[in-house]
This record gives C-alpha cells, sequence and structure tokens, in this order.
C-alpha cells in the first residue's frame, strides 16, 4: 500500500532540512525544505502540514498539493511554501519508487540527455577571482556564477561600481569566450545604481545578471530589463505562478524558481510551463544539498525550457558537510564536461545515507544570514 504512515525531519549541517515520509509499504521518499536561516521555524510547519497527509494515499500528489497549500486560510510565504515543497519532492520520490522509474518519466519523459550545471566562485565579497574560476574550470564546468559586490550604498560610489565592472572583466579574461559567467547583484543593488553599472557590464557579455532588486520592488524589474541587452534572471525569492507572472510579462530571460521554496517539483513544473509562453528559460535557483538538486534536475530532464542548473558543491556555505556526504552513491550527482548525465534510478534517482542524515541531526544547526550595516549604521541589504 502506498498510504502515508509517518512523516519526519532532520536539521542537518551546513543548513539544510531534509524530509522523509515513509509508506505503510515501507517505500520512503526524501525531499528537502531548506529555508536559509529559518528551518527551524519550516521544520514546525512540516509537521503541521503532515497532519494533512498521514494516513492518506501518497500518490495522490496534485491533490495532496493543492490541500497543502489552500487549506487554511491563510497562505503562501516563504515558510509554507518550503515546508509544502520538501513534502512534494518527498512524494514523487515515493511515486517513482511504486512505480519503478525517474520522476521525469513520470513528468513526460525526458527531453535531454544530460544537463549543463554552473558553479560558485568567491564569497558574499568577492576576492582572488582569478584562482576560483581557474580551479573551476579544473573541475570541468563550463559556467561559474559570482557576487557583484558586497553591500552598496543606494547610490554607489564611482569606486564600488568601478569595482563590480572589474571583477566582471577578470572573469571573462579568465573564462575566455567559450564560457559563462553569471552576476549575482543578490538583491543588494537599488534601481538607480542597476542603471549604471548594468550597462558598463556589457561589453564582458555575461550570462545573466541575476536578482538586480529585491522581491519587493518586482515591479521595477521591467525597468531593469529596459536599460540593459544582457539577459535579466530573478525568482529565487518569488514562490508561485502568481509571483511570477510579472516579471515574466515585464521581459525577464530567465527564470529562477527554488524547488526547496517554490511548491517544489509540481509548482516549479508549473511555472517553467507559464515561462515557456513568454520564451523565458529555467534555471532553478539552488545552493542546496542533493535532494534538493536531484529534484531539480529531474525538472529539467523533462522540461524543454530548462537552460542551465545551479549545483553548490564547494560553495562557501558549505561548512561541516559537502553536497554529497549525505548520498550512499555519488556517482549519478558527478559532472563530466561541466554536465550530469540523465539520472536513471526510481524516484529522485539518488540514495540518502539516513545513518549519516540521523546521526547530523543530533547536532543540527542554526545557520543565519549575516546583518550587514552601512557606515552611516543603517542596514544594509545581504
Amino acid at each position: 500500500m502506498t498510504t502515508i504512515a509517518r512523516v519526519e525531519t532532520f536539521l542537518v549541517a551546513p543548513r539544510w532540512l531534509f524530509v522523509r515520509i515513509e509508506t505503510e509499504s515501507g517505500i520512503v521518499g526524501w525531499g528537502e525544505a531548506t529555508c536559509e536561516g529559518r528551518s527551524e521555524t519550516v521544520r514546525t510547519a512540516v509537521h503541521q502540514l503532515s497532519e494533512l497527509l498521514t494516513g492518506r494515499d501518497a500518490l495522490r500528489i496534485e491533490d495532496h498539493w493543492q490541500v497543502l497549500t489552500k487549506g487554511s486560510f491563510y497562505r503562501g510565504g516563504p515558510i509554507l511554501a518550503s515546508a509544502v515543497s520538501g513534502l512534494d519532492q518527498a512524494l514523487w520520490d515515493i511515486a517513482g519508487k511504486h512505480y519503478g522509474a525517474p520522476v521525469h518519466q513520470l513528468l513526460g519523459g525526458p527531453v535531454r540527455d544530460r544537463i549543463r550545471v554552473y558553479g560558485w566562485i568567491g564569497g558574499d565579497e568577492p576576492a582572488e577571482i582569478r584562482d576560483q574560476i581557474s580551479a573551476r574550470i579544473e573541475a570541468g564546468l563550463t559556467a561559474v556564477k559570482m557576487n557583484a559586490s558586497g553591500p552598496m550604498g543606494p547610490l554607489a560610489s564611482v569606486a564600488d561600481l568601478d569595482a563590480v565592472v572589474q571583477r566582471v572583466a577578470v572573469a571573462r579574461e579568465v573564462l575566455g569566450d567559450d564560457r559563462d559567467v553569471a552576476v549575482d547583484f543578490h538583491g543588494r543593488f537599488t534601481l538607480a545604481n542597476v542603471r549604471r553599472v548594468a550597462p558598463l557590464l556589457e561589453p564582458y557579455r555575461p550570462f545573466f545578471l541575476e536578482e538586480p532588486v529585491v522581491p519587493e520592488n518586482s515591479h521595477l524589474i521591467g525597468e531593469v530589463v529596459r536599460c540593459t541587452s544582457t539577459p535579466v534572471s530573478t525568482g529565487e525569492r518569488l514562490y508561485s505562478r502568481q509571483e511570477f507572472l510579472p516579471v515574466l510579462q515585464a521581459g525577464i530571460a530567465v527564470a529562477q524558481p527554488d524547488l526547496a521554496h517554490a511548491g517544489g517539483i509540481t509548482e516549479v513544473r508549473k511555472i517553467a510551463t507559464l515561462a515557456e509562453v513568454y520564451d523565458v528559460q529555467l534555471a532553478p535557483h539552488c545552493p542546496l544539498g542533493p535532494i534538493a538538486l536531484a529534484a531539480c534536475l529531474q525538472v529539467g530532464f523533462a522540461t524543454p525550457n530548462f537552460l542551465i542548473q545551479e549545483q553548490s558543491i564547494g560553495i562557501h556555505y558549505n561548512q561541516g558537510a559537502e553536497v554529497l556526504d549525505y548520498c550512499l552513491d555519488q556517482t549519478p550527482l558527478t559532472f563530466v564536461d561541466g554536465y550530469v548525465q540523465r539520472l536513471t534510478a526510481p524516484g529522485l534517482g539518488i540514495e540518502i545515507d539516513e545513518h549519516a542524515v540521523r546521526t547530523a541531526d543530533k547536532r543540527g544547526h542554526a545557520w543565519r544570514s549575516p546583518t550587514w550595516r552601512h557606515p552611516d549604521g543603517s542596514y544594509a541589504e545581504w
């Protein structure tokens, strides 16, 4: 039987929250409900939502998604959406294992045989770019992403803006013309700053400019698009099709929903279809763990307008554990020539080391994002 027997959560280093659903017949599905800096809160939400799942058929995924997201008068937001995301991933994992097929087969079958991936360089304040890019190239990657800057004032100095341009120029020099660099503004820039710096970056042909303004200012994305020929991307802090619609209409080129935040496989698949209507490519946000990465890849193998996949092996956040540390077999997530081959095992396509997860949960974590200040003492966007 595929009746849901129990739901468990695990808070594991460096900053992740894993979800485990087990059926009465013993099928186990894994999901990731990480909400960076708020995972303990999401953990509580997962356990509350599990009341709606226990004793019910795990294979009714769409129905569960409807109830989990709409079954309360107050809906949405990153906490509830992340909780639903982890549960949804785990249900798809169960379904794949029940039918003996990878999730992308259940989504209509593969449209590609491999997916291009990119890796991070640098930390919150970029430095040593040349060496870090060289290391990523040696590891076989053909694309990287870097933060544009550290804290930025509302009207940045010439020196701060020039520093952004100089860092991207170094990246282009090291990468050459046959590799790509994406530039993440991380919501740290005002519209005024974006208008000044984006045209200056055009000679270095960034792959895309990510999250140029905070999501609360998504109504300004159209102004960003109009000020530059460089593709604009956003979406890691948007949680539904409804929230993506305005930025799609505004002309972004790349949508970046996070499968641990935006309703899991069920909703991101729908976001991808909506994006296709606007000729927008999908590049899921994923500086997270192996389960979220596997879920992203399953969507990617079945999604025509899929561009590239973020992955966080070696990212500066990974203190105490790496992405593949919780996998019994690391082979499925091995990168060859900058790509990951199509996952073929049932479900999400990876096997989680449950002993390692349970051991890590005993230690737990309390990861928090930093709080930055401007020179005058006022709050600065991280």
